[in-house]
């Protein structure tokens, strides 16, 4: 007797311009469609099945954003921000591609070619690679789109990396923190002190 099935992750979310949301209604009738042609002739019906969606209810509605407090010019052009892969793994951990808005030059020509990199000492540490993308000077806000899904919930502290807080834009239009950015005392909030006066090498 089985209960139910979970089909598990991997409904995806349109990351870039040109990809189309995913039909869940479409996805929904053809599931049904084999569960009548399978599971109810093999006598397992009823069974249970299940999805593990959080990309498609989270995803979309996140923002990473991020100053810019560098640039670098040799025989690519680089843009420093503040943020790194700490706060979006995915880009720097297997090359996800997610859109990149400069706040205040959304009509502006996308006519410069940069590499947007965090602040870690780590090559791969990338949120973009050659993206068209208008001029981008110090001190500019880098929206990073899509980042709901994968972003605080992949995060980490490597290096001493501190994690931003999270902002909530509320349907009448009102901010509300959700949870504050880390502190050093954070950091080695789960040390033991007490513990090292004990301690031998």
């Amino acid at each position: 007797n089985i209960e139910f099935v979970d089909l598990g992750g991997g409904v995806g979310i349109p990351y870039k311009p040109e990809q189309k949301k995913v039909d869940l209604e479409y996805v929904a009738k053809e599931i049904r469609k084999l569960y009548d042609q399978m599971i109810v002739p093999a006598g397992l019906d009823p069974m249970g099945i299940s999805f593990e969606c959080g990309r498609p209810i989270t995803g979309p509605y996140g923002w990473l954003v991020t100053t810019a407090i560098h640039e670098k010019h040799i025989y690519r052009d680089y843009i420093g921000c503040d943020a790194c892969m700490a706060d979006l793994m995915r880009p720097g951990m297997y090359g996800a591609w997610h859109g990149i808005t400069v706040s205040g030059k959304e009509d502006a020509p996308a006519d410069h070619v940069y590499d947007v990199t965090g602040s870690l000492c780590e090559n791969c540490d990338k949120f973009a690679v050659q993206r068209s993308l208008p001029k981008i000077d110090k001190g500019d806000l880098l929206i990073i789109h899509d980042a709901g899904a994968h972003g605080r919930s992949m995060g980490f502290n490597y290096n001493g990396k501190l994690r931003a807080g999270e902002l909530l834009l509320r349907s009448d239009g009102s901010v509300m923190q959700i949870r504050r950015r880390e502190t050093v005392e954070d950091y080695f909030a789960t040390l033991d002190f007490a513990g090292l006066d004990s301690f031998k090498a």
